[in-house]
């Protein structure tokens, strides 16, 4: 019975959620953006954009790979073989994870529906919602830029190379094979080693959470020892220790926290954002804790798929450590500094 439920309600089902949450954007983003450059588009955005990213000493190119970084970070990484200059790409490679991918954006949506929209007006909410959203987008495009610029002055000294293309003509694409290869190469690829990594940590995952010592689970323990640091952040252990696990996948970091905070042994969901906003506030959710978790969200260590990835295609721990600490410090400074803004003006 133990092996079974730590089999099925761990490693299965920790995989499954991630398959089936990662799988459907995924579908539908990647073909997209195999279809646009197909068609010979995507060359003229890089090169309309060069100028942008040359302030920052960066590449034109590099929004190319920003931009599939909305699908996965793991895919934006690998990605980044197309910029010719190693600085550059090296740069491309370390600042992709401030880019939200799709696992992050149920997370985001989520928040924004529960603590930031109002439950009138449905038309203008949708578009209050969708404008909030893409606000938080635009930091972290924001913080790319900064990011890169703070990397070419310090660890990655040197001067943008020239940006010579060829633009290839508009041509019609080849939809099944776009099709193919966006589902082979990129698609199945980044599931592929997602899985990798979720299988193992979903049974690590159910064990901390059914190992009890003096009747409380282990999960329990770890939670209360990251309260107090993270309360500095605006969080608190329980949301702190969802990123930490939810390591293998963004998607699986709210199903987390709702097995935490509900003391229960397996992932789950409940029926609707309002059920999951009474649970949220019943744990001392305020808005200023909505907004740290959402801005933690944007703004975190890559998921291990895309530290794989980082690593395999740097060849060097060293680079992989900074792609970790990167967008993290961010983060935490940025939640540090709303948490201690309300702490200071008393807003809740």
């Amino acid at each position: 019975k133990w092996l079974s439920d730590a089999l099925i309600l761990g490693m299965f089902r920790v995989l499954s959620w991630v398959v089936s949450v990662m799988l459907p954007p995924m579908a539908l983003f990647f073909p997209l953006f195999t279809l646009l450059e197909d068609l010979g588009y995507l060359p003229r955005v890089a090169f309309n954009l060069d100028n942008s990213f040359r302030r920052a000493n960066a590449c034109g190119k590099q929004s190319l790979t920003m931009c599939m970084g909305l699908g996965c970070n793991a895919a934006g990484v690998i990605g980044c073989r197309i910029i010719n200059s190693p600085r550059e790409r090296l740069i491309a490679i370390l600042t992709n994870n401030f880019v939200p991918c799709n696992g992050r954006f149920p997370t985001l949506i989520a928040i924004i529906s529960m603590f930031f929209i109002s439950a009138t007006a449905r038309y203008a909410n949708s578009l209050l919602a969708a404008l909030m959203l893409t606000c938080f987008i635009a930091l972290g495009i924001w913080l790319t830029f900064v990011s890169s610029k703070l990397l070419s002055k310090t660890l990655l000294r040197g001067i943008p190379s020239s940006f010579a293309l060829e633009l290839p003509p508009y041509r019609v694409p080849q939809v099944a094979k776009v099709l193919l290869r966006s589902l082979f190469e990129r698609t199945l690829f980044v599931l592929g080693r997602a899985a990798l990594v979720a299988a193992p940590m979903g049974l690590f995952i159910w064990l901390l959470a059914n190992i009890r010592v003096e009747g409380l689970a282990l999960l329990k323990y770890c939670t209360a020892f990251l309260d107090a640091p993270a309360r500095i952040f605006g969080l608190d252990g329980a949301i702190l220790m969802a990123f930490i696990l939810g390591l293998p996948a963004n998607e699986i970091v709210m199903p987390l926290l709702i097995m935490t905070y509900l003391s229960e042994g397996a992932l789950l969901e409940l029926d609707s954002l309002l059920a999951f906003k009474t649970l949220l506030l019943e744990n001392g959710w305020t808005w200023i804790t909505a907004l740290c978790t959402m801005l933690f969200t944007l703004l975190h260590w890559p998921c291990s798929t895309a530290l794989i990835t980082i690593w395999k295609e740097t060849k060097s721990l060293k680079w992989t450590i900074v792609a970790f600490l990167l967008p993290t410090a961010f983060g935490l400074a940025l939640c540090a500094a709303v948490a201690a803004l309300g702490r200071t003006f008393g807003i809740n």
